[in-house]
């Protein structure tokens, strides 16, 4: 919507011929900025609570840098995900502010007035699963949560998952990460009182077949409340545990 239909729009709210919040619906739906090769959506904040987030996999140098500047002109939170240090450092000469986690491979602009609200935990069964497990808690951080990690604590010990047991029984959404056989999610679906989103890892041996096997265990779990995400999709799952985890503060 350009500049000159947003006062129009205001002059008729202030006129009286449509109610505010009649307006703040059609300003919802605000279109995107068009950078010939992207089209940044700076309303998905106001639509859906969050703002648009940059996969930077696939995607060249000269665009990402780009797609954030426009971002960053917009939004106090900026999220790239899947980023190398090349991408860091670059984003870097433009942004000071800007942070990188080696292991999440994530990019993030953030608002530091913001309060970290209610409780996410993640929870990963091996250390090779980690930067799945630290995209998933990164996002839900950056998105509002606080979280509480807990990594190395698979069913091959399992008296290391009841020993901190306690320190997620509280979450309002549990995050849990495996590879191998995948088992991880519905132990803690079946000790847990909140939803649990699992993310199969890519992580095992031949028969794991690149994170297959832990995916169609945990889409067969007996835990209903259990859902699943792609394979080491990280990202989403920390997306849907910040949504859960702010829908149960409201």
């Amino acid at each position: 919507m350009e500049k000159n239909k947003i006062v129009q729009l205001l002059s008729k709210v202030r006129a009286g011929k449509i109610s505010p919040e009649d307006a703040f619906q059609m300003l919802r739906h605000l279109p995107y900025e068009d950078l010939g090769f992207a089209k940044v959506d700076h309303h998905r904040l106001i639509r859906s609570g969050m703002p648009e987030v940059v996969f930077c996999q696939g995607k060249s140098l000269k665009h990402i840098l780009a797609i954030f500047g426009s971002l960053e002109k917009e939004n106090k939170t900026v999220l790239l995900t899947r980023a190398d240090k090349k991408t860091f450092q670059a984003v870097r000469r433009l942004n000071r502010k800007a942070v990188y986690n080696e292991l999440a491979r994530t990019i993030s602009l953030e608002d530091k007035k913001a309060k970290k609200e209610g409780k996410v935990g993640v929870v990963c069964a091996g250390s090779a699963d980690i930067p799945a497990a630290e995209e998933a808690a990164v996002t839900a951080e950056i998105f509002g949560s606080r979280v509480e990690r807990v990594y190395d604590v698979g069913v091959a010990g399992i008296h290391r998952l009841l020993d901190c047991f306690k320190r997620i029984s509280d979450s309002h959404c549990i995050v849990v990460l495996a590879g191998m056989d995948g088992v991880l999610p519905s132990v803690i679906g079946g000790l847990a009182s909140c939803p649990v989103i699992a993310v199969p890892t890519s992580v095992g041996y031949g028969a794991n077949f690149n994170g297959i096997a832990p995916l169609l265990t945990m889409l067969n779990s007996c835990a209903p409340n259990v859902s699943v995400v792609n394979i080491n999709n990280g990202f989403g799952a920390g997306y849907i545990a910040a949504l859960i985890n702010r829908m149960k503060n409201e």
